[in-house]
């Protein structure tokens, strides 16, 4: 984790570790399918959710650090996926309040967030709008000075135990990515309602009906009619950290792996002196190592303030592979377990089931490629 980091980054990514070590790993982590609110809580107890933007321990949120974003999750994710989640949650939902929401708004709920006492979520995908977000269909309909949410989402982390909810729908008809306005509901809004999902996943998912939801004009999260531009904000930030979270999955299940095969007896000897395996173990280790540059050469994109093609190019790159190559590595972790690493409760079990969801949420792999695609060739050229 040495290169490219500055002292303060290897001693923060150090604390992280440690800290969830000594706090997070003994605790009893529900897996439920709902959110799991101690678990938030304690995340903000140990100052983990502050992390999310930016800030030290002692300053003011604000617009989030991608390289501190991907340490926190990287580090993280070597001790707890679910924690991992539950943390990255938070940050997802509630970031394009701090970056695009009124000041009284930020202040009515950042702090809660930090403090792990309101849940947030990132509401964009709909029943007929996954990978092609410019296709919402939920409607935001003018009432006097504010709108009334109709529609339907879907596959929404968090969802439908989120006190606070980042809600993108269409306010222009036809009008395309160009007709999309983002804003801030609360879970308790009258009219909403929803329900949870059982999902191969990590984390608690569910669905969100709008009935009629009323929203106020001081709702809404930058201008009316760019919301879009407020969602690939946020996602040029969390595609990187993405990145991050399968990487420390990643180590994890390599860390894991590599001292298996010193122990491991086969063949007259230890597992690792089959050139087999230590070729396998040096392919994985290269690899990891890679997704590694690419996330930090994202998030350093990022925080410089490169030009948006640059930044949207560098997280679709960091994402599409360290997700990919973490799903190598892992399933290659597996073969080397063998049965053991399929029991219920290894950590293995839990790895190989949960790096599923990566390469699919915030943007498929394919969504990916496009992106890298039309940068690089330009967009006349792809689809």
């Amino acid at each position: 984790m040495s290169f490219g980091l500055t002292p303060d980054q290897r001693r923060y990514a150090l604390w992280v570790g440690e800290t969830a070590r000594e706090s997070i790993a003994p605790l009893a982590i529900r897996h439920d399918g709902r959110v799991d609110r101690a678990l938030v809580r304690e995340l903000g107890r140990l100052g983990l959710l502050r992390g999310l933007f930016g800030g030290g321990e002692d300053e003011a949120p604000r617009d989030a650090a991608a390289m501190q974003l991907c340490l926190l999750r990287e580090s993280l994710a070597q001790v707890s996926g679910a924690a991992e989640t539950a943390l990255a949650l938070q940050g997802l939902g509630s970031y394009p309040i701090l970056q695009s929401g009124r000041p009284e708004l930020a202040q009515a709920w950042i702090p809660a967030v930090i403090s792990g006492e309101a849940v947030a979520a990132f509401a964009l995908s709909e029943p007929e709008a996954g990978s092609d977000a410019a296709a919402l269909s939920l409607t935001a309909e003018p009432d006097g000075d504010g709108w009334r949410l109709h529609g339907e989402k879907l596959w929404i982390s968090n969802a439908p135990d989120a006190d606070i909810y980042t809600v993108f729908a269409r306010t222009t008809p036809g009008a395309g990515p160009r007709g999309v306005t983002a804003f801030a509901v609360p879970g308790e809004s009258v009219g909403l309602s929803g329900e949870s999902l059982d999902l191969l996943s990590p984390h608690p998912i569910g669905r969100l009906v709008f009935d009629g939801v009323r929203v106020e004009p001081e709702a809404v999260l930058g201008d009316v009619g760019a919301g879009f531009a407020v969602a690939m904000r946020t996602l040029d930030l969390f595609r990187p950290s993405v990145g991050a979270f399968a990487v420390g999955m990643a180590q994890s299940a390599l860390d894991a792996t590599v001292a298996h095969v010193r122990q491991r007896r086969a063949f007259g000897g230890p597992l690792a002196q089959q050139q087999s395996v230590a070729h396998s173990i040096a392919e994985m280790t290269t690899q990891l190592e890679a997704s590694r540059l690419l996330v930090y050469a994202a998030a350093s994109a990022y925080d410089e303030g490169r030009e948006r093609d640059q930044q949207s190019r560098r997280s679709a790159m960091a994402k599409l592979y360290a997700t990919e190559a973490a799903q190598r590595i892992i399933d290659g972790c597996v073969q080397f377990h063998g049965a053991r690493a399929l029991q219920r409760g290894h950590l293995l079990e839990h790895l190989y089931r949960d790096v599923r969801s990566l390469r699919i949420y915030e943007g498929a792999s394919e969504i990916q490629r496009t992106i890298i695609a039309r940068s690089v060739i330009g967009k006349e050229f792809t689809r």
